[in-house]
């Protein structure tokens, strides 16, 4: 079985810390830093020949910093001879740009989709994307992970009263799903 590595991107530490310790690994040897111009550099410190290599970075945070950290992380990795790259994506960035609802209007989720292959990403591990359509966007492996039953679970469990709670949501999509499971799990 391959070694597997952890690295984290400088906008999780804290989650990235404690996925490594709750799987037992140790998190992987990185330095990023920022030359005057504002450039990011990430060296790898150690050897990641044959290795299967996992990167946490959310897209959240400095949202221009954090994924152009990400893309160079995973070259980094693939010029070290890394067996295979994961991205771990909690939160997907540009994802709320999945469509064109303007004449000259981009699809910049379909951009980073894009540069994340480009730049060496083998699979892509993310959570509650804008729409599924965006799984579409990649010509590499993408799961999705819901977190609605991890939430739902929590609310059972932690609120009292949780039948007489109200969950307010960011958009219309949102809304639909956790309609469908509220009635799936009330039933």
């Amino acid at each position: 079985m391959p070694n597997i590595k952890i690295f984290s991107g400088c906008s999780h530490l804290d989650l990235s810390q404690k996925v490594a310790d709750r799987l037992g690994l140790e998190l992987g040897k990185v330095v990023t830093k920022k030359f005057s111009n504002q450039e990011t550099c990430v060296e790898t410190g150690e050897s990641l020949r044959g290795e299967d290599v996992y990167i946490l970075q959310s897209g959240c945070g400095k949202i221009n910093d954090s994924p152009m950290e990400l893309l160079i992380m995973i070259n980094a990795c693939k010029i070290a001879s890394a067996r295979q790259v994961t991205a771990v994506i909690p939160c997907f960035p540009y994802a709320p740009q999945d469509k064109k609802d303007k004449s000259w209007a981009p699809i910049s989720a379909k951009l980073v989709a894009n540069m994340l292959s480009i730049a060496g990403a083998d699979h892509i591990i993310t959570m509650d994307l804008q729409a599924s359509q965006i799984q579409g966007f990649f010509d590499i492996p993408v799961d999705n992970l819901y977190v609605e039953p991890t939430v739902l679970k929590w609310i059972r469990e932690s609120i009292s009263e949780w039948q007489n709670c109200t969950i307010v949501l960011p958009d219309a999509g949102r809304a639909k799903r956790w309609t469908f499971l509220f009635v799936y799990i009330l039933s």
